[in-house]
């Protein structure tokens, strides 16, 4: 997945279910100047969905421990 979002930024986006986020990205990757910040927006937003899923599966281990 790493490789299709510096490859393909805009499919990144369009495989986790953010299109219009996607189509915006697309735009910037067909200049070939937008290519790279486009690439490195997808990198990171990948990471950051990863860690968000990382603290909520923490989150809810933590709660069944309690119950």
């Amino acid at each position: 997945m790493l490789l299709i979002a510096i490859l393909f930024p805009w499919l990144s986006f369009f495989l986790r279910g953010k299109i219009i986020q996607g189509i915006i990205c697309l735009f910037l990757q067909i200049t070939l100047i937008g290519w790279l910040p486009a690439a490195f927006w997808a990198v990171s937003s990948r990471s950051e969905a990863k860690a968000d899923k990382r603290a909520k599966d923490l989150i809810k281990q933590m709660q069944n421990n309690h119950e």
